[in-house]
């Protein structure tokens, strides 16, 4: 957080604006972005979201942020007077809107390249005005959108917009600043992959102990296999160098949106009242492993003697994503994994 980043990421976008390898848009326009990532592929819209929206609610959040981060965010937009990482925001299902980005990518993109972590972004611009205002209009006819992914961005471009307005309140208009960059997504074609969790310690039981504090809830099958759980309410154990099966019966899955999740199913009936594990956020005996990293890695971790036992996680549907932001709640941390990400820099959103 030294200035002398923030005032070095300012240079370094001068430059590349001066050089010409960023080049400004002379008239509105969007672009349509598709990312491919395997046999996966996803293709939606880069955009400008209005702030006064997500103020709204019509753009909904789902996680809580932090000071910290929100702050670092700030003073990098301010630095650069520009946006340059967008939210990942996902619509619901539009027959019409999809087809008509998918007709673009018939054409040869503007930019199509491959990262090194084998995610190919490919991005076509779109400047036809019928287009344009036509796509316009499907967004402008969606009662909301959500927030996938970047929380502290959109808050910190919230915050810009709210002391640029504070400090030119002759303004009128609406100003660039009270748009944020954004890359929406339809809900249907996003991948969301499992978020694990591994623990150090077993609160002082032993193993078996712990096996038999868990049956008092689950079912507890072994398994001769890595557990992918399929199903709500059921979650893959590594303990001593096995596999086990753990599943809840689904009449005790409440109804609430949050205390529904599999991941808030974990932490209510095992982390916190067998493990003591409580504050996700703070306590230095769990960890997360990211699904992309897959099971292999989570007996990895328990194998080399730091963690005592892994925890396999079904992924959170989107569709229950959008029942948390819907009903005005937050999903605990480390829900969602998204992949395949979006590039930072490929596209940014200048504020003047």
């Amino acid at each position: 957080y030294a200035p002398e980043v923030y005032a070095k990421g300012a240079a370094n976008f001068a430059r590349l604006l001066e050089e010409g390898i960023l080049i400004r848009d002379p008239t509105p326009r969007y672009y349509v972005y598709r990312l491919r990532m395997g046999a996966h592929t996803q293709t939606g819209l880069v955009c400008t979201a209005s702030v006064a929206a997500y103020r709204a609610q019509r753009i909904r959040r789902h996680e809580f942020t932090r000071p910290e981060k929100e702050n670092d965010r700030v003073r990098q937009i301010e630095a650069l007077n520009a946006q340059t990482g967008p939210v990942l925001l996902a619509y619901r299902d539009d027959a019409d809107l999809d087809a008509r980005l998918a007709a673009v990518t018939g054409t040869a993109p503007e930019v199509d390249v491959e990262g090194g972590d084998g995610v190919r972004h490919s991005v076509w611009v779109v400047d036809d005005p019928g287009w344009c205002a036509r796509v316009s209009e499907r967004f402008e006819a969606m009662p909301v959108l959500y927030i996938a992914d970047g929380h502290h961005r959109s808050a910190a471009a919230a915050r810009v917009a709210e002391s640029r307005a504070a400090a030119d309140p002759g303004a009128g208009a609406e100003a660039s600043y009270d748009y944020f960059l954004a890359v929406a997504f339809p809900a249907g074609q996003m991948r969301i992959l499992d978020y694990n969790r591994v623990v150090r310690d077993l609160n002082g039981l032993r193993p078996e102990a712990f096996l038999a504090r868990l049956a008092d809830d689950f079912t507890v099958t072994p398994a001769d296999a890595p557990v992918s759980p399929q199903r709500p309410g059921e979650f893959g154990l590594y303990l001593s160098g096995r596999w086990y099966r753990l599943s809840l019966d689904p009449a005790r899955v409440p109804d609430d949106p949050v205390a529904r999740l599999d991941v808030s199913l974990l932490t209510d009936r095992v982390l916190a009242p067998v493990l003591g594990i409580r504050d996700l956020r703070r306590d230095p005996r769990i960890d997360f492993v990211g699904g992309i990293r897959g099971l292999g890695e989570l007996e990895r971790r328990v194998d080399d003697g730091g963690m005592a036992a892994a925890f396999a996680l079904r992924p959170t549907p989107m569709r229950d994503l959008m029942a948390v932001a819907d009903a005005g709640k937050v999903m605990p941390p480390k829900s969602t994994w998204f992949e395949p990400k979006l590039a930072d820099g490929l596209v940014s959103h200048v504020l003047d």
